[in-house]
């Protein structure tokens, strides 16, 4: 069988780069190439080095592109569709991720190559995003869905509206998780005087859609003696709704922003933490959640449907936006002991749902029908 040769656009690049489509990639990839797949990535520089490297055989070739969030992807996409022109005898897939970059498909099938698209989730419900960008998105996702040769989604609610609104068949191919095994590290509970088991863990960008602003107050208004809130993530692109979190954070001792954190020390987080929250607003299909998972960790998540597709028990929910039933509930789980213990039947099952090796070889499969068709 000939080798089949991928270039992928959409991610701003890894290992280490915060970001769901950033995760998802950094697992996917080195996936295939296990496979025997060719994959080259084109990356944005300033998230990465800016000369050409190898990461578990992926080849990641850095462009450049502005560092404005409202300018970034759509430019560093057309850069990328253009290079990927000229060296289009190099390639027999391009795989698009998210959206935004999606606007720029139906140029890319000008290339003569087949196109998957992976939808990650409707971007334009952010709270950070204007009109102008906000109809943008809108836009991305109907080209996409339009134009793409094969469409992937990372949830089946995401795959369910698709193929309504735009009546194409999409495949189902959730985002997926590594089971490894506990941190022995203490340099980050050291670093912030944490308590094995006694902290609440939280990880994300600091962005609206987020919603740390509800877990920061609904923390506030409890007293959980001998306890801390911790949440890993920065902000790609500073601005006041993330100044206004490290600014309420100085108001509480007990409130840690630990900013974004490599591989290694976030496993030491999840490795000893007492309880996870998610609280967002909007979700594609969570990472952070597989990952809360795959170390154990009782959850506490918004009632958001994305959410909902991996917690099924509505005791770990609470609805979105209300901070005192967030509050209540980590009372709750804070106070019962037997919730602060690390769940290895979860552990188990999500190692085998959530599996990169199947998912790289339904990601392959996808390549395999976009060639034929």
């Amino acid at each position: 069988m000939n080798i089949i040769s991928v270039a992928v656009l959409g991610t701003r690049g890894f290992p280490d780069v915060q970001g769901g489509v950033e995760t998802h990639c950094e697992n996917l990839y080195p996936a295939l190439v296990r496979a025997g797949v060719d994959v080259t990535v084109f990356a944005r520089r300033g998230y990465v080095q800016n000369s050409a490297y190898e990461y578990k055989g992926v080849k990641i070739h850095p462009l450049w592109s502005p560092r404005k969030k409202s300018v970034e992807a759509i430019t560093h996409t057309f850069f990328g569709v253009m290079l990927v022109f000229f060296k289009r005898k190099q390639f027999d897939v391009l795989h698009i991720h998210s959206i935004g970059p999606s606007l720029l498909v139906p140029l890319a099938r000008m290339t003569g190559l087949k196109v998957v698209v992976t939808n990650h989730g409707p971007d334009y419900e952010r709270k950070k995003w204007g009109r102008i960008a906000s109809t943008s998105l809108k836009v991305g996702e109907k080209l996409g869905s339009k134009f793409g040769s094969q469409i992937i989604t990372v949830s089946r609610h995401i795959k369910n509206q698709l193929e309504v609104k735009y009546g194409r068949v999409c495949t189902y191919i959730p985002n997926g998780v590594q089971i490894k095994k506990p941190s022995t590290s203490s340099r980050i509970q050291k670093k912030y005087a944490l308590s094995k088991r006694r902290y609440i863990l939280a990880v994300g960008r600091l962005v609206p859609e987020k919603g740390f602003h509800d877990l920061m107050a609904a923390f506030s208004a409890i007293n959980l003696t001998g306890w801390k809130l911790v949440i890993a993530g920065g902000a790609d692109h500073e601005d006041d709704y993330s100044r206004g979190l490290l600014a309420a954070a100085v108001e509480n001792k007990n409130i840690i922003m630990a900013g974004a954190l490599n591989a290694q020390e976030i496993s030491e987080l999840y490795s000893n933490a007492g309880i996870f929250i998610l609280p967002s607003y909007h979700e594609g299909l969570p990472l952070v959640i597989l990952e809360a998972m795959s170390f154990g960790l009782p959850l506490i998540v918004s009632d958001i449907e994305a959410n909902k597709e991996l917690v099924e028990n509505m005791d770990n929910t609470f609805p979105v936006g209300d901070v005192e039933a967030l509050a209540r509930k980590i009372e709750l789980f804070a106070k019962d002991s037997s919730s602060n213990t690390c769940d290895e039947k979860l552990i188990e099952k999500v190692g085998n749902d959530f599996n990169w090796e199947k998912i790289s070889a339904c990601t392959l499969d996808v390549y395999h029908q976009a060639i034929k068709s």
